[in-house]
């Protein structure tokens, strides 16, 4: 048995790695094969190109990469085509991996979409794209598979991967003795994962952080650098705020920079639910390039009052959001000291925290590979799948 993958990014390659080891408990002798990253690749998949090959951002950015984008597409279409996989995973990415799965599926391959997109937050128009390119969606979020309900879409709910790893309890002053911080306060600041949110977002979280060690005597900074290439851009941007003797920089280890803060200040993305994970309170926020922002405005492309996920997932929402024009320091700053000055206020939040990691904690992998077994055992060439 051999299924295809396709995965986007650091994040995708770590679902990808999870599903593979899943998969191959289950199904002795299944190989693998695909876009696949570092992670995926150490579960035992064979990589025709590096998941990274994928990680593009905006709306405009990415541009400049079509014209190679199709050309990958393309080749991953022909290959497949010609040998076939019982069953294609498509991991994130949506722009790449629902015309990849829609070309796949109209060749009679069965096709599953992993990680929905974000239609209940933009462009809600994709869900027909989902329809028409995905035989099954397994959702990360639980108010996800309701909406494909509606549209008679095969959806599982299958939780979120960070949740089952996250730790149930996190100590914060063993966390500061591992990184050797001894202050009052510490706040983790997370510019980002990629260039463009470094670029747009790291030096408005370094002007709040100088704002805060200008109002307060005791507080220190920590920021997990996402990847080596970004080191130095951030370097620089603490460097010119002449803020070098507060700021603690780690390659990763994003959890325990968060576990060591009483409050984390973040681009708003994935890292905002990790620290829910974590149950720390936070501020987000983000901002897209002028063009970008522009166009998504105009055409009307947003649909929520609330951008950062865990505002999504709790009944009122508890993280402060400063998106776009109103990500300025002064704002991100202002929230921050609000959390710090208020340790009642951080103890609800963490509480409630503590408890959408619980709510989201189901065994991903474990789910995520039922699914794709339950949809290879639809084909009745593979109703004889080995199970373990």
């Amino acid at each position: 048995m051999k299924i295809g993958l396709v995965a986007g990014e650091a994040s995708g390659d770590l679902l990808g790695a999870g599903l593979i080891r899943a998969l191959s408990a289950r199904i002795p002798g299944v190989l693998f094969e695909g876009v696949a990253g570092p992670e995926m690749v150490a579960a035992g998949c064979e990589q025709w190109e590096p998941a990274e090959s994928l990680a593009v951002v905006g709306l405009t950015e990415p541009l400049a990469h079509i014209p190679r984008l199709l050309r990958l597409r393309s080749e991953l279409v022909r290959r497949w085509r010609e040998s076939p996989p019982d069953v294609f995973v498509g991991i994130d990415a949506p722009d790449f991996n629902l015309g990849l799965e829609k070309r796949l599926r109209s060749s009679g391959i069965k096709t599953v979409h992993y990680v929905s997109p974000s239609v209940w937050a933009w462009r809600a128009g994709r869900i027909k794209t989902v329809k028409a390119a995905a035989d099954k969606v397994l959702c990360i979020l639980p108010f996800e598979k309701p909406l494909y309900d509606e549209h008679g879409i095969d959806a599982v709910f299958v939780g979120h991967p960070k949740a089952d790893t996250a730790p149930h309890s996190v100590d914060m002053n063993a966390a500061r003795q591992t990184l050797d911080i001894d202050a009052a306060e510490v706040v983790a600041v997370l510019p980002g994962s990629r260039r463009s949110e470094v670029s747009l977002l790291g030096g408005t979280l370094v002007g709040a952080a100088r704002l805060l060690a200008n109002a307060r005597s005791d507080i220190h900074f920590v920021t997990p650098i996402a990847t080596p290439a970004l080191r130095s851009a951030f370097e620089r941007q603490v460097a010119d705020a002449d803020m070098t003797d507060k700021f603690l920089l780690l390659d990763g280890n994003s959890e325990l920079a968060m576990s060591a803060a009483n409050v984390v200040m973040l681009a708003s993305g994935t890292a905002a639910l990790e620290a829910a994970l974590l149950a720390k309170p936070m501020v987000a926020t983000y901002r897209f390039s002028a063009l970008s922002y522009a166009v998504m405005k105009g055409l009307r492309l947003f649909k929520l009052t609330h951008y950062t996920l865990p505002n999504l997932l709790t009944e009122t929402p508890l993280v402060p959001e400063f998106m776009q024009g109103d990500s300025r320091p002064e704002a991100i700053a202002a929230a921050v000291v609000e959390l710090l000055d208020d340790p009642d206020r951080r103890q609800c939040i963490s509480d409630r925290f503590a408890k959408l990691r619980v709510e989201l904690a189901q065994n991903t992998d474990q789910r995520a590979a039922d699914a794709v077994i339950t949809l290879l055992r639809q084909d009745s060439g593979n109703e004889a799948v080995e199970i373990v």
